[in-house]
C-alpha cells in the first residue's frame, strides 16, 4: 500500500480513481493554459507577445510543482525554491497578496525572470496553492542594454535590481514605491510595466480559476489528486530508470572561451543509476568554482538542467510533477559555477550557456551507458539572431530595447529515436519558444532582417541526425543599432554520441557596407551603422550513432528537402541518390559493402599492428 493510499484510508476518503485524475489533470493544466494565454494576449514587448519566453505554474501549498502548460523546463522544474522563499519572508500570507521575485539567491532562474507568485489562501484563509507567472524582460535594469550581462563581473557591475519576493500588492491594490523604482530602472518604463501587468493579471486569473475549482470539488479533493498524481508521476519515473542498467557513468561538455574564462568552463556530470531501487543521482560537485563574469548558475537552474537531462535521456512518457523529481537527486555545491552562488556572484546567463552544457553533459552520461538512452549535444545558443537590440527610433524619437528571436536557431541534438528537432534551440526551452515574426520585428524596430535559411551540409551526422545549421542577417534602417549577445559554440561546438558526428560551430561577423566581412568575437556588444549588417551563424545539432546505419530511405528525404547535397549522402552516408532525388538502392548496398569491407581491413591491420 502507498504512502497516499494509506493516509486516504486512515481519513476514510475514497481514493483518486483514474478516471478523475485525468480529469483533474487536464482541469489545471487548463488553468495554467488560461494564465499562458493572458500573458501572451496582453504583454507589450515582442519577447514576452511574440517569442512567448514565459512559463506558469501551479504549485501546492507544500512547494510541489502540480500543473505546467507549455511553459520552458529551465523556469519551473525548481520552482518550489521559490515559492519556498515567498513563505519564508512572508509567514502571514493573505488573499490579495502578490510577490515580485527575480532573485537568482533566493530561488530564481536569472535577474531576467521576473516572477510573480500569488498565494491561492481559501474562504478560512488557507493558504493552498500558489500560482507562478514568470517572464523574461526586455529589460532589467541591467548596466549594459542586455537581460545577459556575460561580462558582469559580479552583481554590482551587472546592474539589474533584485527582488528576494517581495511584496507588490496587498490586498489587490499595487505597492506604488515598487512600482515606481522599477520604472525609474527601465530603459522604456512603460514597456516593462505593462509586462508587470500581464505577469500579474496572469497569476490573478489563475488565483481565480482555482479558487472556482477548490469550490466545486472540495479542497481535500484537491489535496488527494495532487497526493496521487505524484505518486502517478514517481511510479512512471521509478519505471523508467528500472529500465536500464544500473552504474556510475559521467559526461563532459565544455563551454567555449568568454570575458573572465579564457579557457573555456569545462563541465562534468557524473550519473549514479541504481536501476533496483528506481533512482538517479546526478552529482555536480566536480565543477570549477565560481567565475568572474554572468556564466554562473543558479540553485535553481543548475537543479533543473541536470534535471532536464535526466527528462531527455530516458524517452519515457512521464508527466511533469513533483513525484517525478522524486527518484532524482541532484547534489550542487556552494561556491560553485555549475552549483549554489553566493553573493555577489554574477548570474546574469544562468538560464543558457552553462545550463545547456550541464544538460548536454547529462545526455551524454546516458548515452554511454547503453544504445538507446541519451541524446547527442545541442543547444548552444545566444547568437546574434537572440541578441538584445536597443537604440533610438528615428519614426518616434523614442528609445527600445528587446531580445528579438529569429527563426534561424535551431541547435536539435538527436536521439536514438528521431532526428534533432529543427526548432530546439535552448536546451533549457525545449522549443517552447516562438520564432519572432520578419514583418512585426521590422514594424516594431528600425531593423532590416534581409536573410533567415537553413544551411545545406551542416548536420551531425549519425544514425539519427542532428538539425542543420541556420544563417540569419539583419541590421539596422537609418538609425545605429546596438546588439548585444553571447554565444556559445564556435570552437566547442555540439559533440556526437555513440558514433555520432560533430555539430556546425556557431559563427558571428559583422558585414560593412562595402561588402567586406569581419569576424566578432562569441561574447559582444556591437554597434551597427545603418549599412551594416551582422551575419549570425548558430550551432547545428550532432549525430547518434554511426552515420552508416542511418536508413537510406531517410538520407534519400534529406536529400529532397535540401538538408544534405547528393555529394554528402554518398560521402558521410554511402547512400546513392540520383539527380532527381530517387534513391539507387543497388548502388547504396553496393557503396556501403565497400565501406564496411575497407573497415574490416582497417580493424584487422590495427589489430595485426597491436600483435607486433
Amino acid at each position: 500500500m502507498t504512502r497516499v493510499a494509506q493516509r486516504r484510508r486512515a481519513s476514510g476518503r475514497p481514493a483518486v480513481d483514474g478516471v478523475r485524475l485525468a480529469v483533474l489533470a487536464n482541469r489545471l493544466e487548463a488553468i495554467s493554459r488560461s494564465m499562458m494565454n493572458t500573458l501572451v494576449r496582453t504583454g507589450r514587448s515582442g519577447v514576452l507577445n511574440t517569442a512567448q519566453d514565459f512559463s506558469c505554474a501551479i504549485f501546492t501549498d507544500r512547494h510541489e510543482l502540480l500543473a505546467v502548460a507549455e511553459s520552458q523546463p529551465v523556469h519551473v522544474l525548481s520552482g518550489e525554491l521559490m515559492t519556498r522563499a515567498m513563505v519564508e519572508f512572508h509567514p502571514d500570507l493573505r488573499r490579495g497578496d502578490a510577490f515580485l521575485h527575480n532573485s537568482p539567491y533566493h530561488g530564481n532562474t536569472h535577474a531576467a525572470d521576473h516572477t510573480i507568485l500569488v498565494p491561492v489562501i481559501d474562504d478560512d484563509g488557507v493558504h493552498r496553492f500558489t500560482m507562478l507567472a514568470k517572464a523574461h524582460q526586455a529589460d532589467c535594469g541591467n548596466a549594459v542594454p542586455t537581460t545577459y550581462a556575460a561580462e558582469a563581473r559580479d552583481v554590482y557591475e551587472e546592474g539589474a535590481l533584485i527582488f528576494p519576493a517581495v511584496r507588490v500588492q496587498r490586498d489587490f491594490e499595487d505597492i506604488a514605491d515598487i512600482i515606481r523604482m522599477c520604472k525609474m530602472r527601465m530603459r522604456v518604463p512603460e514597456q516593462w510595466h505593462g509586462d508587470y501587468l500581464a505577469l500579474l493579471g496572469s497569476a490573478r486569473v489563475g488565483e481565480r480559476r482555482l479558487l472556482e475549482l477548490g469550490a466545486e470539488v472540495g479542497w481535500d479533493t484537491l489535496r488527494d489528486y495532487s497526493s496521487a498524481w505524484f505518486d502517478y508521476g514517481e511510479a512512471r519515473m521509478a519505471a523508467a530508470i528500472r529500465s536500464l542498467p544500473s552504474g556510475r557513468v559521467s559526461g563532459q561538455s565544455v563551454h567555449d572561451p568568454f570575458p573572465g574564462v579564457p579557457d573555456g568552463i569545462p563541465i562534468v556530470a557524473s550519473v549514479i543509476v541504481d536501476s533496483e531501487a528506481g533512482r538517479v543521482t546526478v552529482d555536480l560537485r566536480d565543477n570549477p568554482d565560481s567565475v568572474p563574469c554572468g556564466l554562473n548558475l543558479t540553485q535553481a537552474t543548475a537543479s533543473a538542467a541536470a534535471i532536464m537531462g535526466v527528462f531527455n535521456s530516458l524517452h519515457a512518457d512521464i508527466p511533469t510533477n513533483a513525484g517525478a523529481f522524486r527518484p532524482i537527486e541532484v547534489l550542487l555545491r556552494e561556491g560553485c559555477v555549475a552549483g549554489i552562488p553566493q553573493h555577489p556572484t554574477c548570474c546574469s546567463v544562468a538560464t543558457t550557456n552553462v545550463a545547456d552544457r550541464v544538460a548536454n553533459a547529462v545526455h551524454q552520461a546516458f548515452a554511454s551507458l547503453r544504445e538507446g538512452s541519451g541524446l547527442a549535444e545541442s543547444g548552444l545558443t545566444q547568437p546574434p539572431a537572440w541578441g538584445v537590440i536597443s537604440g533610438r527610433d528615428r519614426r518616434t524619437d523614442e528609445p527600445f530595447v528587446n531580445q528579438i528571436m529569429l527563426g534561424a536557431v535551431t541547435c536539435g541534438g538527436a536521439s536514438p529515436i528521431a532526428d534533432g528537432w529543427l526548432m530546439q534551440a535552448g536546451v533549457g526551452d525545449s522549443g517552447m519558444l516562438w520564432r519572432d515574426s520578419v514583418e512585426l520585428d521590422e514594424l516594431r524596430y528600425p531593423i532590416l532582417i534581409e536573410n533567415q535559411r537553413l544551411l545545406i551540409d551542416t548536420e551531425g551526422a549519425g544514425r539519427m541526425r542532428g538539425a542543420p545549421a541556420a544563417l540569419v542577417e539583419y541590421g539596422p534602417t537609418d538609425s545605429d543599432l546596438e546588439v548585444v549577445y553571447a554565444s556559445d559554440g564556435s570552437i566547442n561546438p555540439p559533440r556526437g554520441v555513440r558514433g555520432g558526428h560533430a555539430g556546425q560551430p556557431a559563427e558571428a561577423r559583422r558585414r560593412r557596407a562595402d561588402g567586406t566581412l569581419e569576424d566578432l568575437p562569441n561574447c559582444a556588444q556591437v554597434v551597427l551603422a545603418p549599412g551594416e549588417m551582422i551575419v549570425s551563424v548558430c550551432c547545428s545539432g550532432a549525430g547518434y550513432g554511426e552515420p552508416l546505419e542511418r536508413d537510406p530511405e531517410a538520407v534519400a528525404a534529406d536529400v529532397l528537402e535540401l538538408y544534405i547535397s547528393r555529394e554528402r549522402a554518398e560521402s558521410v552516408y554511402a547512400v546513392v541518390v540520383d539527380e532527381h532525388g530517387t534513391l539507387d538502392r543497388g548502388a547504396t548496398e553496393e557503396l556501403r559493402a565497400k565501406r564496411a569491407r575497407s573497415v574490416n581491413d582497417l580493424g584487422r591491420n590495427a589489430e595485426a599492428a597491436k600483435r607486433k
